[in-house]
């Protein structure tokens, strides 16, 4: 009786701790981007994404250490086609069967990447793009199918199109009045067929924060996932959240057409902590905390109770992105740059964050304004110009988190963002006519009791050409439980068999 009872209590055991793993990483995406000054290494990046349940990764194109990195992980693979390379793509197919022997066969079967989509472009049929990409999208889709099946890689890895939530629309002003654009509705039938012949989803990004930061009358708590006051009522549905209900429009707009049963993945959503005084770490860690509560939670939306693949937005900030939509574009990450925590999240199972290990530094110094010289000097305006010109400021903005600095420690922040971005070279600091000098003080404020400014940091980049030795990226502390588990489980099964034995 005793040795079955314990036999039992070990199975549970086992069992629990294989749950375990799976609510903390089932279904739990991230996007990877890599447009940075100082990127984190690749193979600390992979440990970052395992270490923290994250076992789907999107890449906005097939960066080639990110990949080789992602070898034998165990974290599945969206590699992004940019839409500049559509027009060549769409020209020839000979372009295609190139583009995927080098960039997912190779992968595949040299590293052991585990690649389960290619997205052809990322939102090409956005207004903003005035139909640059009309023609060339869906002939890439086809051009690469054709050498995805070439490569015997058809059933393996499947495609799809990320498209902007503005391409479909409700005139009633409730999801169930959803279709698509009239201008652009043909060539997306053509484009969703497609997708459901070859076993492709539809990847749709959602973008509650943009909604709030298009109008500032936008309903702010209709944005997050606690409730509204005033929900949208859609017949016997109420919504109280702008996901829902843009997800749900999704849908409609479907199943009009006769496609309500194709997949659907959200490939872009999250919530930005700087650059706009909506963009903050209180609201980033309340949005994100009730998205990942419904991934945990196993939450879908009236029209699909299934959740879909969720891709947050994104894992690390990056400080060479484009700032044409907004300073907030920089500062996505759940982690800064150097896959620091910004806030606690609990990512399931009473789990929280957990920061990026083996990360070296410059030296810790900083430039700064120097402390004799005047605020009225006429170089100053220039001087923080050019700094701000090649180096990012977007956190010194109006409601950013270093928008309340004084005059001083405003040009001691672009100063020193430039010296960091230019790897504190010799002589970079000395530039600004005069007006800067190096210190070995930190010069960040002090954290405050309330305002954003409690978040400004006066960084210190990464040392890209002296990181430590780093494990295989493919063991996380998980992946050696469970291993453990499985061996302790056969070591329990072997004994127990013999211990029947005559």
């Amino acid at each position: 009786m005793e040795h079955s009872n314990f036999h039992n209590i070990f199975f549970l055991w086992i069992l629990f701790v294989t749950l375990e793993n799976c609510l903390t990483a089932e279904g739990l995406g991230v996007n990877w981007g890599t447009r940075a000054t100082h990127p984190l290494p690749p193979d600390i990046v992979v440990k970052l994404l395992k270490e923290n349940g994250f076992n789907k990764v999107k890449l906005f194109e097939a960066d080639p250490g990110a990949l080789k990195a992602l070898g034998r992980s165990g974290v599945q693979v969206m590699v992004g086609i940019p839409n500049d390379m559509l027009a060549t793509l769409s020209g020839s197919v000979r372009a295609a069967e190139q583009w995927v022997q080098q960039n997912v066969s190779s992968f595949i079967s040299k590293n052991g990447v585990d690649i389960r989509y290619v997205a052809v472009g990322n939102e090409p049929f956005l207004k903003a793009y005035k139909n640059m990409f009309l023609n060339t999208t869906l002939p890439a889709l086809e051009n690469v199918q054709a050498a995805l099946i070439k490569a015997g890689l058809g059933r393996q890895v499947k495609l799809t199109v990320p498209i902007n939530a503005d391409v479909y629309q409700t005139d009633t002003g409730v999801p169930s009045g959803g279709d698509f654009r009239i201008d652009i509705h043909d060539l997306m039938m053509k484009i969703v067929k497609f997708l459901r012949d070859n076993g492709g989803p539809l990847t749709i990004n959602i973008y509650p924060f943009l909604s709030l930061y298009a109008d500032p009358h936008f309903p702010i708590d209709f944005a997050f996932f606690s409730g509204t006051s005033s929900p949208v009522v859609d017949g016997s549905i109420s919504y109280t959240n702008v996901f829902e209900a843009n997800y749900d429009t999704l849908v409609w707009a479907l199943e009009k057409n006769g496609f309500g049963s194709l997949p659907i993945i959200v490939g872009e959503i999250g919530w930005p902590t700087d650059g706009d005084s909506n963009a903050n770490i209180e609201y980033a860690r309340k949005f994100n905390q009730g998205l990942l509560d419904r991934i945990t939670r196993g939450i879908g939306t009236p029209k699909r109770p299934t959740p879909p693949d969720i891709y947050l937005f994104g894992l690390i900030d990056e400080d060479a992105k484009s700032i044409e939509p907004g300073n907030f574009e920089r500062h996505w990450g759940i982690f800064y740059y150097d896959g620091a925590i910004k806030y606690q999240l609990n990512l399931g199972n009473k789990r929280s964050v957990t920061a990026a290990k083996g990360v070296r530094y410059l030296a810790r110094k900083w430039c700064v304004m120097t402390p004799d010289a005047n605020v009225n000097d006429p170089n100053l305006a220039d001087s923080i110009n050019y700094a701000c010109t090649y180096a990012d400021c977007t956190s010194l903005g109006y409601g950013s988190s270093c928008g309340e600095l004084d005059i001083k420690s405003n040009a001691s922040y672009a100063f020193n963002m430039y010296y960091q971005t230019m790897n504190q070279q010799k002589g970079s600091c000395e530039r600004f006519n005069n007006l800067s000098v190096i210190t070995t003080i930190d010069p960040s404020p002090s954290p405050s009791n309330s305002g954003n400014s409690s978040h400004c940091r006066f960084e210190v980049m990464i040392d890209l050409g002296k990181h430590e030795s780093r494990v295989n990226p493919g063991t996380s502390s998980a992946t050696m439980i469970n291993h453990f588990s499985l061996v302790l489980f056969v070591l329990v099964f072997v004994l127990d068999y013999y211990m029947y034995l005559p």
